[in-house]
Protein backbone atom coordinates (compact mmCIF):
# COMPACT_ATOMS: atom_id res chain seq x y z
CA UNK A 1 0.00 0.00 0.00
CA UNK A 2 2.43 2.64 -1.17
CA UNK A 3 2.31 6.34 0.56
CA UNK A 4 0.33 4.81 3.49
CA UNK A 5 0.47 4.84 6.87
CA UNK A 6 1.67 1.23 7.23
CA UNK A 7 2.96 0.53 10.94
CA UNK A 8 4.57 -2.29 12.38
CA UNK A 9 4.12 -4.94 14.75
CA UNK A 10 6.39 -7.45 16.53
CA UNK A 11 5.21 -10.63 17.97
CA UNK A 12 7.83 -11.11 20.77
CA UNK A 13 5.71 -12.59 24.11
CA UNK A 14 6.09 -16.21 24.01
CA UNK A 15 8.38 -17.92 26.55
CA UNK A 16 10.58 -19.98 24.56
CA UNK A 17 9.87 -22.78 26.38
CA UNK A 18 12.14 -25.24 23.92
CA UNK A 19 14.93 -22.88 24.46
CA UNK A 20 14.62 -21.95 28.44
CA UNK A 21 14.41 -18.70 27.66
CA UNK A 22 12.18 -15.93 26.56
CA UNK A 23 13.01 -15.18 22.92
CA UNK A 24 13.04 -11.51 23.14
CA UNK A 25 15.86 -11.73 24.97
CA UNK A 26 18.08 -13.71 23.11
CA UNK A 27 21.32 -12.01 21.78
CA UNK A 28 22.65 -12.07 18.10
CA UNK A 29 26.01 -10.16 17.61
CA UNK A 30 25.13 -7.92 20.27
CA UNK A 31 21.44 -7.20 20.00
CA UNK A 32 18.53 -8.74 21.18
CA UNK A 33 16.32 -9.98 18.95
CA UNK A 34 13.47 -8.25 20.38
CA UNK A 35 15.48 -4.58 19.43
CA UNK A 36 16.52 -6.85 16.14
CA UNK A 37 12.75 -6.67 15.11
CA UNK A 38 12.32 -3.51 16.27
CA UNK A 39 15.12 -2.33 13.53
CA UNK A 40 13.93 -4.75 10.88
CA UNK A 41 10.46 -2.92 10.94
CA UNK A 42 11.60 0.45 11.01
CA UNK A 43 14.37 0.43 8.44
CA UNK A 44 12.13 -1.32 6.27
CA UNK A 45 9.81 1.71 6.42
CA UNK A 46 6.80 0.91 9.38
CA UNK A 47 6.05 3.96 11.73
CA UNK A 48 4.74 3.06 14.46
CA UNK A 49 6.45 -0.10 15.66
CA UNK A 50 4.45 -1.92 18.39
CA UNK A 51 6.11 -4.79 20.23
CA UNK A 52 3.40 -7.38 21.80
CA UNK A 53 5.15 -8.71 25.28
CA UNK A 54 4.33 -11.88 27.79
CA UNK A 55 6.77 -13.73 29.24
CA UNK A 56 9.25 -11.24 30.10
CA UNK A 57 9.07 -7.86 30.14
CA UNK A 58 11.69 -5.35 28.91
CA UNK A 59 12.58 -1.70 27.90
CA UNK A 60 12.22 -1.32 24.10
CA UNK A 61 13.62 1.68 22.64
CA UNK A 62 12.15 3.38 19.59
CA UNK A 63 9.28 1.44 20.17
CA UNK A 64 5.44 1.14 21.80
CA UNK A 65 4.98 -2.06 23.99
CA UNK A 66 2.16 -3.59 24.96
CA UNK A 67 1.71 -6.65 27.58
CA UNK A 68 -0.50 -9.56 26.11
CA UNK A 69 -2.02 -10.96 29.75
CA UNK A 70 -2.75 -14.31 27.80
CA UNK A 71 0.41 -14.96 26.04
CA UNK A 72 -0.01 -18.14 27.35
CA UNK A 73 -2.22 -18.88 25.40
CA UNK A 74 -0.26 -18.61 22.03
CA UNK A 75 0.40 -16.61 18.94
CA UNK A 76 -3.60 -15.82 18.44
CA UNK A 77 -3.42 -14.02 21.32
CA UNK A 78 -0.42 -11.83 20.92
CA UNK A 79 -1.73 -10.71 17.51
CA UNK A 80 -5.23 -9.42 18.71
CA UNK A 81 -3.18 -7.56 21.22
CA UNK A 82 -1.26 -6.32 18.82
CA UNK A 83 -3.61 -5.06 16.83
CA UNK A 84 -5.82 -3.73 19.00
CA UNK A 85 -3.00 -1.29 20.39
CA UNK A 86 -2.47 0.24 16.49
CA UNK A 87 -2.99 3.89 16.02
CA UNK A 88 -6.60 4.40 14.33
CA UNK A 89 -4.43 5.93 11.03
CA UNK A 90 -3.01 3.00 10.60
CA UNK A 91 -3.38 1.86 7.25
CA UNK A 92 -1.47 -1.67 6.99
CA UNK A 93 0.73 -3.26 8.94
CA UNK A 94 3.77 -5.37 8.58
CA UNK A 95 3.66 -8.32 11.32
CA UNK A 96 6.72 -10.12 12.01
CA UNK A 97 7.93 -12.61 14.67
CA UNK A 98 11.21 -11.96 16.91
CA UNK A 99 12.23 -15.10 16.59
CA UNK A 100 13.45 -14.53 12.64
CA UNK A 101 16.63 -12.45 13.26
CA UNK A 102 17.99 -13.39 9.80
CA UNK A 103 15.12 -11.48 7.82
CA UNK A 104 16.16 -8.49 5.92
CA UNK A 105 14.42 -4.97 5.94
CA UNK A 106 14.44 -5.35 2.02
CA UNK A 107 11.79 -7.99 2.63
CA UNK A 108 9.55 -5.55 4.89
CA UNK A 109 10.01 -2.66 2.32
CA UNK A 110 9.12 -5.28 -0.70
CA UNK A 111 5.97 -5.88 1.18
CA UNK A 112 5.08 -2.11 1.48
CA UNK A 113 6.13 -2.16 -2.19
CA UNK A 114 3.84 -4.30 -3.45
CA UNK A 115 0.67 -2.09 -3.22
CA UNK A 116 -1.12 -5.05 -2.13
CA UNK A 117 -4.02 -5.53 0.64
CA UNK A 118 -2.67 -8.89 1.79
CA UNK A 119 1.17 -9.65 0.85
CA UNK A 120 3.15 -12.36 2.36
CA UNK A 121 6.88 -12.94 2.03
CA UNK A 122 7.77 -15.54 0.22
CA UNK A 123 11.67 -17.99 0.44
CA UNK A 124 12.04 -20.69 -1.86
CA UNK A 125 8.57 -20.22 -2.94
CA UNK A 126 7.45 -21.15 0.34
CA UNK A 127 5.02 -18.47 2.36
CA UNK A 128 6.94 -17.23 5.66
CA UNK A 129 6.73 -14.13 7.35
CA UNK A 130 6.52 -11.41 7.67
CA UNK A 131 3.15 -10.42 5.95
CA UNK A 132 1.35 -7.04 5.45
CA UNK A 133 -2.69 -6.66 6.20
CA UNK A 134 -4.53 -4.06 5.10
CA UNK A 135 -6.72 -2.09 8.16
CA UNK A 136 -10.00 -3.41 6.52
CA UNK A 137 -8.69 -6.93 7.74
CA UNK A 138 -8.10 -6.58 11.02
CA UNK A 139 -11.06 -7.60 12.61
CA UNK A 140 -11.41 -10.84 10.56
CA UNK A 141 -8.16 -11.89 11.62
CA UNK A 142 -8.57 -10.93 15.14
CA UNK A 143 -11.38 -13.71 15.02
CA UNK A 144 -9.35 -16.02 13.10
CA UNK A 145 -6.13 -15.81 15.31
CA UNK A 146 -7.25 -18.42 17.95
CA UNK A 147 -4.29 -20.81 19.82
CA UNK A 148 -0.92 -20.61 18.26
CA UNK A 149 -1.29 -19.55 15.33
CA UNK A 150 -1.49 -16.05 13.55
CA UNK A 151 -2.63 -14.31 10.60
CA UNK A 152 -2.58 -18.18 8.64
CA UNK A 153 -5.89 -18.64 8.98
CA UNK A 154 -7.06 -15.50 7.15
CA UNK A 155 -4.79 -15.85 4.41
CA UNK A 156 -6.24 -19.59 3.81
CA UNK A 157 -9.90 -18.38 3.88
CA UNK A 158 -8.75 -15.88 1.40
CA UNK A 159 -6.59 -16.98 -0.98
CA UNK A 160 -8.16 -14.42 -3.76
CA UNK A 161 -6.30 -11.48 -1.61
CA UNK A 162 -2.92 -12.68 -1.20
CA UNK A 163 -0.31 -11.27 -3.17
CA UNK A 164 2.82 -13.34 -2.63
CA UNK A 165 6.39 -11.09 -2.66
CA UNK A 166 9.32 -13.42 -3.60
CA UNK A 167 11.84 -12.02 -0.73
CA UNK A 168 14.59 -14.51 -1.27
CA UNK A 169 17.46 -12.15 -1.77
CA UNK A 170 16.24 -10.47 1.60
CA UNK A 171 17.33 -12.46 3.93
CA UNK A 172 16.62 -15.98 5.65
CA UNK A 173 13.20 -16.94 7.25
CA UNK A 174 15.31 -19.49 9.35
CA UNK A 175 13.56 -19.20 13.12
CA UNK A 176 14.93 -19.87 16.42
CA UNK A 177 13.01 -22.55 18.25
CA UNK A 178 15.04 -24.99 19.98
CA UNK A 179 18.81 -25.25 21.78
CA UNK A 180 20.22 -26.76 18.59
CA UNK A 181 18.92 -23.34 16.75
CA UNK A 182 20.32 -21.43 19.22
CA UNK A 183 23.83 -22.99 19.05
CA UNK A 184 23.74 -22.68 15.50
CA UNK A 185 23.17 -18.86 15.69
CA UNK A 186 25.39 -18.28 18.30
CA UNK A 187 28.01 -20.23 16.00
CA UNK A 188 27.43 -16.66 13.61
CA UNK A 189 24.47 -18.01 11.49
Amino acid sequence: MRGSRVAGLLLAAGEGARLGTPKALIEYAGERLVDRGVRLLEEGGCHPVVVVLGAATVQVRRAVTVRNPDWAGGMGSSLRVGLAALPPETESVVIALVDQPFIGPGAVRALIGSGAEVAVATYAGRRRNPVLIAARHFAEVAELAVGDVGARPFIKAHPELVTEVPCDEHGDPADIDTPQDLRRLEAGG
